[in-house]
Protein backbone atom coordinates (compact mmCIF):
# COMPACT_ATOMS: atom_id res chain seq x y z
CA UNK A 1 0.00 0.00 0.00
CA UNK A 2 1.05 4.09 -0.87
CA UNK A 3 -0.44 6.69 0.63
CA UNK A 4 0.66 10.67 1.17
CA UNK A 5 1.01 10.33 4.95
CA UNK A 6 0.74 7.49 8.30
CA UNK A 7 -1.39 8.39 10.90
CA UNK A 8 -0.27 6.88 14.43
CA UNK A 9 -2.96 7.23 16.43
CA UNK A 10 -7.28 8.56 16.33
CA UNK A 11 -7.60 10.41 19.32
CA UNK A 12 -8.90 14.10 19.21
CA UNK A 13 -5.72 14.98 16.84
CA UNK A 14 -5.36 11.66 14.78
CA UNK A 15 -9.39 12.39 13.74
CA UNK A 16 -9.23 16.31 13.12
CA UNK A 17 -5.73 15.71 11.21
CA UNK A 18 -7.26 12.82 9.13
CA UNK A 19 -10.26 14.93 8.14
CA UNK A 20 -8.56 17.72 7.62
CA UNK A 21 -6.49 15.58 4.50
CA UNK A 22 -9.39 13.94 3.58
CA UNK A 23 -10.94 17.17 2.85
CA UNK A 24 -7.84 18.20 0.60
CA UNK A 25 -7.69 14.47 -0.82
CA UNK A 26 -4.35 13.49 1.09
CA UNK A 27 -4.45 9.79 0.54
CA UNK A 28 -3.82 8.99 3.73
CA UNK A 29 -3.95 5.40 6.10
CA UNK A 30 -4.82 5.56 10.20
CA UNK A 31 -3.90 3.32 12.71
CA UNK A 32 -4.99 2.75 16.45
CA UNK A 33 -5.67 0.08 18.75
CA UNK A 34 -8.82 1.06 19.89
CA UNK A 35 -7.01 1.23 23.60
CA UNK A 36 -10.08 2.51 25.81
CA UNK A 37 -8.24 4.57 28.46
CA UNK A 38 -7.09 7.54 26.67
CA UNK A 39 -7.60 11.14 27.68
CA UNK A 40 -9.49 11.77 24.10
CA UNK A 41 -11.96 9.26 25.26
CA UNK A 42 -12.79 10.28 28.75
CA UNK A 43 -12.42 13.89 28.86
CA UNK A 44 -14.98 15.75 29.90
CA UNK A 45 -15.24 17.66 26.42
CA UNK A 46 -15.58 21.12 27.89
CA UNK A 47 -14.60 23.85 26.26
CA UNK A 48 -13.88 27.08 28.27
CA UNK A 49 -13.15 30.62 27.09
CA UNK A 50 -11.44 31.58 30.61
CA UNK A 51 -9.04 29.43 32.88
CA UNK A 52 -7.35 30.26 35.65
CA UNK A 53 -8.32 31.51 39.71
CA UNK A 54 -7.73 34.57 37.59
CA UNK A 55 -10.40 34.23 35.48
CA UNK A 56 -8.34 35.27 32.40
CA UNK A 57 -9.08 34.10 28.38
CA UNK A 58 -7.33 31.06 27.38
CA UNK A 59 -5.02 31.35 24.80
CA UNK A 60 -6.20 31.93 21.57
CA UNK A 61 -10.08 31.66 22.32
CA UNK A 62 -10.94 33.89 20.20
CA UNK A 63 -10.40 32.94 17.59
CA UNK A 64 -10.38 29.22 18.52
CA UNK A 65 -14.01 29.28 19.95
CA UNK A 66 -15.55 30.21 16.67
CA UNK A 67 -13.37 27.31 14.31
CA UNK A 68 -13.83 25.18 16.90
CA UNK A 69 -17.66 25.71 16.11
CA UNK A 70 -17.60 24.96 12.80
CA UNK A 71 -15.32 22.37 13.03
CA UNK A 72 -17.63 20.20 15.20
CA UNK A 73 -21.05 21.14 13.40
CA UNK A 74 -18.90 20.40 9.69
CA UNK A 75 -17.96 16.51 11.42
CA UNK A 76 -22.04 16.81 12.62
CA UNK A 77 -22.98 17.41 8.87
CA UNK A 78 -20.97 14.52 7.61
CA UNK A 79 -22.65 11.98 10.06
CA UNK A 80 -25.64 12.98 11.20
CA UNK A 81 -24.50 12.83 14.77
CA UNK A 82 -24.17 15.83 17.09
CA UNK A 83 -20.91 16.46 18.32
CA UNK A 84 -21.18 19.37 20.09
CA UNK A 85 -23.35 22.12 21.82
CA UNK A 86 -23.57 25.52 23.47
CA UNK A 87 -23.57 25.77 27.10
CA UNK A 88 -23.29 27.91 30.12
CA UNK A 89 -20.64 27.30 32.69
CA UNK A 90 -22.38 28.19 36.47
CA UNK A 91 -19.32 29.16 38.22
CA UNK A 92 -20.34 29.17 42.08
CA UNK A 93 -17.95 31.16 44.32
CA UNK A 94 -15.74 29.08 46.72
CA UNK A 95 -14.98 32.17 48.84
CA UNK A 96 -15.44 36.19 48.79
CA UNK A 97 -12.23 36.92 47.58
CA UNK A 98 -13.31 34.45 44.39
CA UNK A 99 -16.15 36.62 44.25
CA UNK A 100 -14.20 39.62 43.84
CA UNK A 101 -11.99 37.99 41.48
CA UNK A 102 -14.90 37.49 38.95
CA UNK A 103 -16.47 41.08 39.45
CA UNK A 104 -12.80 42.85 38.88
CA UNK A 105 -12.59 40.77 35.58
CA UNK A 106 -16.25 41.18 34.30
CA UNK A 107 -15.49 45.37 35.06
CA UNK A 108 -12.29 45.17 33.39
CA UNK A 109 -12.27 42.80 30.01
CA UNK A 110 -15.08 40.34 30.41
CA UNK A 111 -16.85 39.59 27.20
CA UNK A 112 -17.47 36.05 28.38
CA UNK A 113 -18.88 36.82 31.91
CA UNK A 114 -21.99 37.89 33.33
CA UNK A 115 -24.17 37.50 36.48
CA UNK A 116 -27.61 35.78 36.76
CA UNK A 117 -30.65 37.50 37.37
CA UNK A 118 -31.50 35.98 40.04
CA UNK A 119 -28.51 34.16 42.84
CA UNK A 120 -30.92 32.10 44.41
CA UNK A 121 -32.08 30.13 41.95
CA UNK A 122 -29.98 26.79 42.65
CA UNK A 123 -30.00 26.67 46.41
CA UNK A 124 -32.93 24.04 46.05
CA UNK A 125 -30.34 22.07 44.49
CA UNK A 126 -26.50 23.35 45.50
CA UNK A 127 -25.13 24.60 48.92
CA UNK A 128 -23.39 27.78 48.04
CA UNK A 129 -22.74 31.15 50.20
CA UNK A 130 -21.34 33.79 48.03
CA UNK A 131 -23.63 33.43 44.49
CA UNK A 132 -22.33 32.09 41.00
CA UNK A 133 -21.20 33.79 37.99
CA UNK A 134 -21.90 32.55 34.01
CA UNK A 135 -19.35 31.97 31.86
CA UNK A 136 -20.86 31.82 28.36
CA UNK A 137 -20.79 31.06 25.46
CA UNK A 138 -19.03 27.90 26.37
CA UNK A 139 -19.48 24.76 24.32
CA UNK A 140 -19.30 20.77 25.70
CA UNK A 141 -18.35 18.12 22.75
CA UNK A 142 -19.61 14.66 23.09
CA UNK A 143 -16.04 12.79 22.84
CA UNK A 144 -17.84 9.66 22.29
CA UNK A 145 -20.25 10.28 19.33
CA UNK A 146 -17.21 12.57 18.00
CA UNK A 147 -14.98 9.89 18.03
CA UNK A 148 -16.89 7.29 17.09
CA UNK A 149 -18.34 9.51 13.98
CA UNK A 150 -14.84 10.20 12.36
CA UNK A 151 -13.64 6.46 12.91
CA UNK A 152 -16.70 5.39 11.20
CA UNK A 153 -16.01 7.49 8.61
CA UNK A 154 -12.35 5.54 7.87
CA UNK A 155 -13.52 2.30 8.19
CA UNK A 156 -15.84 3.16 6.12
CA UNK A 157 -13.60 4.82 3.16
CA UNK A 158 -10.80 1.91 4.38
CA UNK A 159 -8.28 4.61 5.69
CA UNK A 160 -7.96 2.34 9.24
CA UNK A 161 -5.93 -0.29 10.39
CA UNK A 162 -7.13 -1.24 14.03
CA UNK A 163 -3.69 -2.77 15.07
CA UNK A 164 -1.22 -1.80 17.52
CA UNK A 165 1.75 0.12 16.20
CA UNK A 166 5.06 -1.23 16.57
CA UNK A 167 7.92 1.50 16.39
CA UNK A 168 10.61 -1.52 15.82
CA UNK A 169 8.99 -2.22 12.56
CA UNK A 170 9.27 1.75 11.10
CA UNK A 171 11.72 2.10 8.63
CA UNK A 172 13.17 5.69 7.53
CA UNK A 173 14.71 6.32 4.42
CA UNK A 174 15.22 9.37 2.65
CA UNK A 175 12.15 9.15 0.23
CA UNK A 176 9.97 8.39 2.99
CA UNK A 177 8.81 5.84 5.70
CA UNK A 178 8.22 2.14 5.31
CA UNK A 179 5.81 -0.21 8.42
CA UNK A 180 5.50 -3.50 7.10
CA UNK A 181 4.13 -3.40 3.94
CA UNK A 182 2.59 0.58 4.16
CA UNK A 183 4.88 2.76 1.93
CA UNK A 184 4.21 6.43 2.65
CA UNK A 185 5.66 9.81 1.86
CA UNK A 186 5.47 10.99 5.58
CA UNK A 187 4.47 9.90 9.13
CA UNK A 188 2.48 11.63 11.52
CA UNK A 189 2.22 10.72 15.37
CA UNK A 190 -1.08 11.36 16.85
CA UNK A 191 -0.29 9.31 19.69
CA UNK A 192 -1.16 11.24 22.75
CA UNK A 193 1.00 9.57 25.95
CA UNK A 194 3.05 7.37 23.66
CA UNK A 195 4.42 10.39 22.45
CA UNK A 196 6.65 10.33 25.81
CA UNK A 197 8.10 7.44 24.87
CA UNK A 198 8.32 7.69 21.21
CA UNK A 199 11.71 7.00 19.59
CA UNK A 200 11.84 10.67 17.71
CA UNK A 201 9.97 12.83 20.04
CA UNK A 202 11.10 11.71 23.77
CA UNK A 203 13.43 14.69 24.47
CA UNK A 204 10.82 17.05 23.61
CA UNK A 205 9.69 18.85 27.20
CA UNK A 206 6.30 16.79 27.87
CA UNK A 207 4.99 17.22 31.21
CA UNK A 208 2.71 14.64 31.43
CA UNK A 209 -0.45 14.81 33.74
CA UNK A 210 -3.12 12.54 35.01
CA UNK A 211 -6.34 13.39 35.28
CA UNK A 212 -9.71 11.58 37.03
CA UNK A 213 -13.27 11.66 37.12
CA UNK A 214 -15.98 10.32 37.91
CA UNK A 215 -19.85 9.13 36.35
CA UNK A 216 -22.64 9.52 38.59
CA UNK A 217 -26.06 9.45 38.53
CA UNK A 218 -28.02 12.23 40.07
CA UNK A 219 -31.61 12.01 39.80
CA UNK A 220 -33.15 15.71 39.91
CA UNK A 221 -30.87 17.92 39.06
CA UNK A 222 -31.49 20.46 36.39
CA UNK A 223 -29.26 20.65 33.50
CA UNK A 224 -30.63 23.43 32.23
CA UNK A 225 -31.05 27.74 33.26
CA UNK A 226 -33.62 30.01 31.47
CA UNK A 227 -33.32 27.14 28.17
CA UNK A 228 -29.52 27.24 28.22
CA UNK A 229 -28.02 23.74 28.94
CA UNK A 230 -25.41 24.25 31.93
CA UNK A 231 -22.58 22.90 33.80
CA UNK A 232 -21.71 23.42 37.55
CA UNK A 233 -18.83 24.43 39.07
CA UNK A 234 -17.34 24.46 41.99
CA UNK A 235 -14.34 23.14 43.29
CA UNK A 236 -15.56 20.24 41.00
CA UNK A 237 -17.19 20.28 37.74
CA UNK A 238 -20.62 18.80 37.41
CA UNK A 239 -21.19 18.10 34.01
CA UNK A 240 -24.41 16.64 31.73
CA UNK A 241 -23.36 13.69 30.55
CA UNK A 242 -26.46 11.45 29.51
CA UNK A 243 -29.75 11.10 31.34
CA UNK A 244 -29.60 11.78 35.09
CA UNK A 245 -26.17 10.69 34.63
CA UNK A 246 -23.18 13.60 35.49
CA UNK A 247 -18.93 13.55 34.37
CA UNK A 248 -17.44 14.80 37.72
CA UNK A 249 -14.26 16.20 37.73
CA UNK A 250 -11.20 16.15 37.02
CA UNK A 251 -7.87 16.30 38.95
CA UNK A 252 -4.36 17.39 37.74
CA UNK A 253 -2.18 15.24 38.94
CA UNK A 254 1.88 15.93 38.18
CA UNK A 255 3.28 13.00 40.26
CA UNK A 256 1.73 9.57 39.83
CA UNK A 257 3.02 6.08 39.48
CA UNK A 258 0.29 4.36 37.09
CA UNK A 259 -2.36 5.69 35.29
CA UNK A 260 -5.20 3.79 37.20
CA UNK A 261 -8.25 5.27 39.07
CA UNK A 262 -7.32 5.61 42.87
CA UNK A 263 -9.41 5.30 46.15
CA UNK A 264 -7.79 8.93 47.09
CA UNK A 265 -9.47 11.11 44.55
CA UNK A 266 -12.62 9.06 44.68
CA UNK A 267 -13.12 9.85 48.56
CA UNK A 268 -12.10 13.13 48.45
CA UNK A 269 -14.71 13.70 45.26
CA UNK A 270 -17.33 12.15 47.17
CA UNK A 271 -16.74 14.29 50.02
CA UNK A 272 -16.54 17.88 47.38
CA UNK A 273 -19.51 16.39 46.07
CA UNK A 274 -21.63 15.82 49.08
CA UNK A 275 -20.50 19.50 50.38
CA UNK A 276 -21.57 20.78 46.85
CA UNK A 277 -24.78 19.05 45.38
CA UNK A 278 -27.63 18.69 47.99
CA UNK A 279 -29.47 15.39 46.32
CA UNK A 280 -28.55 12.19 46.53
CA UNK A 281 -26.04 10.18 44.09
CA UNK A 282 -24.77 7.12 42.93
CA UNK A 283 -21.19 6.32 41.99
CA UNK A 284 -21.76 4.25 38.24
CA UNK A 285 -18.34 4.75 37.14
CA UNK A 286 -14.62 5.78 38.01
CA UNK A 287 -12.20 6.66 35.07
CA UNK A 288 -8.54 8.13 34.88
CA UNK A 289 -6.37 8.84 31.68
CA UNK A 290 -2.73 10.69 31.47
CA UNK A 291 -3.21 13.83 29.05
CA UNK A 292 0.11 14.54 26.98
CA UNK A 293 0.54 17.69 28.26
CA UNK A 294 3.53 19.82 27.61
CA UNK A 295 6.24 22.32 29.57
CA UNK A 296 5.56 25.72 28.01
CA UNK A 297 1.39 24.64 27.60
CA UNK A 298 1.85 25.08 23.98
CA UNK A 299 1.42 22.01 21.68
CA UNK A 300 3.86 19.78 19.48
CA UNK A 301 3.85 20.39 15.54
CA UNK A 302 5.67 20.07 12.63
CA UNK A 303 8.75 17.83 11.80
CA UNK A 304 11.79 15.95 13.48
CA UNK A 305 14.64 18.34 11.94
CA UNK A 306 16.67 15.16 11.32
CA UNK A 307 14.37 12.86 10.34
CA UNK A 308 12.12 15.33 8.02
CA UNK A 309 9.77 12.56 6.91
CA UNK A 310 8.56 11.93 10.75
CA UNK A 311 5.78 14.45 12.36
CA UNK A 312 4.17 15.17 15.59
CA UNK A 313 1.11 16.32 16.33
CA UNK A 314 0.42 16.51 20.08
CA UNK A 315 0.62 18.38 23.15
CA UNK A 316 -2.91 19.67 23.44
CA UNK A 317 -3.13 18.91 26.91
CA UNK A 318 -6.44 20.30 28.53
CA UNK A 319 -7.30 22.40 25.86
CA UNK A 320 -7.55 19.87 23.09
CA UNK A 321 -11.31 20.08 22.35
CA UNK A 322 -10.44 23.86 20.95
CA UNK A 323 -6.88 23.79 19.86
CA UNK A 324 -6.88 20.49 17.70
CA UNK A 325 -9.56 21.65 14.79
CA UNK A 326 -7.57 25.07 14.29
CA UNK A 327 -4.52 23.29 14.46
CA UNK A 328 -5.10 20.15 12.31
CA UNK A 329 -6.34 22.87 9.74
CA UNK A 330 -3.16 25.00 10.24
CA UNK A 331 -1.08 21.76 9.81
CA UNK A 332 -2.30 20.70 7.07
CA UNK A 333 -2.07 23.76 4.89
CA UNK A 334 1.74 23.75 5.99
CA UNK A 335 1.74 20.02 3.97
CA UNK A 336 -0.05 21.31 0.85
CA UNK A 337 1.47 24.66 0.69
CA UNK A 338 3.96 24.70 2.75
CA UNK A 339 2.59 28.02 4.50
CA UNK A 340 4.60 28.23 7.99
CA UNK A 341 3.17 26.46 11.48
CA UNK A 342 2.34 28.95 14.49
CA UNK A 343 6.06 29.43 15.77
CA UNK A 344 4.19 29.07 19.41
CA UNK A 345 3.48 25.45 18.38
CA UNK A 346 6.42 24.45 15.86
CA UNK A 347 7.92 21.67 16.81
CA UNK A 348 11.01 23.12 15.37
CA UNK A 349 11.46 25.27 18.41
CA UNK A 350 12.98 22.48 20.07
CA UNK A 351 15.24 21.65 17.01
CA UNK A 352 18.66 21.63 19.22
CA UNK A 353 17.39 19.30 21.73
CA UNK A 354 15.52 17.16 19.05
CA UNK A 355 19.03 16.96 16.99
CA UNK A 356 20.54 15.25 19.87
CA UNK A 357 18.88 11.98 19.33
Amino acid sequence: MQVDYLIIGQGLCGSFLSHELQKRNQSFLVIDDARSGTASKIASGIINPVTGRRIVKTWMIDELMPFAWNAYQEIERDSGQQCIREIGILDFFPTPQMRMAFLDRLATDGPYLSLPSDSRMWLDYLQYDFGFGLIQPSYLVDLTVFLQACRNALVQKQQLMENHFDQDNLTIHDKGVQYNDIHADKIIFCDGNNGFHNNWFKNLPFAPNKGEALIVEIQGLPTQQAGLPVLLKKGISIVPWKDDLFWIGASHEWHFTDDKPTETFLKKTILQLQGFCKLPFKIMDHLAAVRPATIERRPFIGFHPVSTNVGIFNGMGTKGCSLAPYLARQFVDHLVTGSPLMPEADVLRFRKVLSRG
